[in-house]
């Protein structure tokens, strides 16, 4: 079968039903209803699976098969309702400890940043508070909008106040967005975070970034969470709250490669955009970066 032909599962992998079990599972969550400004990302797990098809099995950098002595699969869509977060948030966390109960871990593609919090629910349920490895332009640590206090800028700080997170080993990566006042920074190392600002990239080298990512998180259980719009705009148009001056895609993915051997229990791919994509190049971006997250992930020897 081509490459563009067939059903758009994740990178052309099989369907869960179609196997015994599986290792790790990318699971679609079709969710935008904590979004604050654009809204669109519920159509996100289909653009990136469309935009996976390019994706191969062999990681020249890391030099392995991603799908060799693990069984990979794509897992479909969570089933998710619009009208109700709370509700919404529930459904996930409970549809994702259904896998990670099984041993499977979970990469998921969003979806607004809102699922990142039952994610984290699933997965602190399984290993513990983990160490969360943030790339973002936001903090997403602040509390409350127009009288919500689950939205997509709030996941992180309302999984550090339920335990989830291990505070002494948070990393941002890529904050440059606006905040309304410094006091959230204040509230943001509370929360367990410390910040690599995207204009450190500028000055700092791939290697020298990548050290202090790996000394933050030391030997903890790791969930790593990718808005796309830490990318600059020009390499991720298609995303809800773009901010200037971001960082590449070459520097995104030279970092990321850098963090083989970590122990990865689970990330994210969220806010990706379809009707505001050019081209299919944030569509692209977020389907190669599901796939390095895979390629971070242990499989079952470790």
């Amino acid at each position: 079968m081509p490459r563009y032909a067939g059903i758009a599962t994740f990178a052309l992998l099989p369907q869960i039903h179609e196997v015994e079990r599986a290792d790790i599972a990318v699971v679609g969550i079709p969710f935008d209803s904590g979004t604050s400004f654009r809204p669109g990302a519920r159509f996100g797990p289909a653009h990136i699976r469309e935009n996976s098809r390019q994706l191969h099995p062999y990681h020249q950098i890391h030099e392995t098969f991603l799908f060799e002595g693990r069984q990979v699969v794509d897992a479909g869509d969570f089933r998710v309702g619009p009208y109700d977060i709370e509700a919404a948030v529930a459904s996930i966390e409970a549809q994702a400890r259904a896998l990670v109960e099984q041993d499977t871990a979970i990469v998921a593609l969003g979806g607004d940043h809102t699922v990142a919090l039952p994610l984290l629910r699933a997965a602190a349920a399984k290993h513990g508070p983990v160490a969360v490895l943030h790339f973002d332009a936001h903090l997403d640590t602040w509390d409350t909008l127009h009288g919500a206090s689950i939205w997509h800028g709030s996941p992180f700080r309302r999984a550090a106040e339920e335990g989830l997170l291990d505070l002494e080993h948070c990393q941002h990566v890529g904050i440059r967005g606006g905040i309304y006042d410094p006091s959230e920074l204040d509230d943001d190392r509370e929360a367990g975070f410390q910040i690599i600002r995207s204009e450190e990239f500028q000055r700092r080298s791939v290697d020298d970034i990548a050290a202090q990512i790996r000394e933050r998180l030391a030997d903890c259980p790791v969930y790593i969470s990718v808005d796309i719009d830490v990318l600059d705009p020009s390499h991720a148009p298609g995303t809800g709250t773009p901010e200037v001056a971001g960082i590449s895609t070459r520097e995104f993915f030279s970092v990321l490669r850098e963090l083989r051997g970590l122990d990865v229990v689970g990330g994210d791919v969220v806010e990706t955009l379809p009707a505001h994509d050019h081209a299919g190049i944030t569509g692209l971006a977020a389907a190669h970066t599901a796939w390095e997250l895979i390629a971070l992930m242990k499989g079952p020897t470790g």
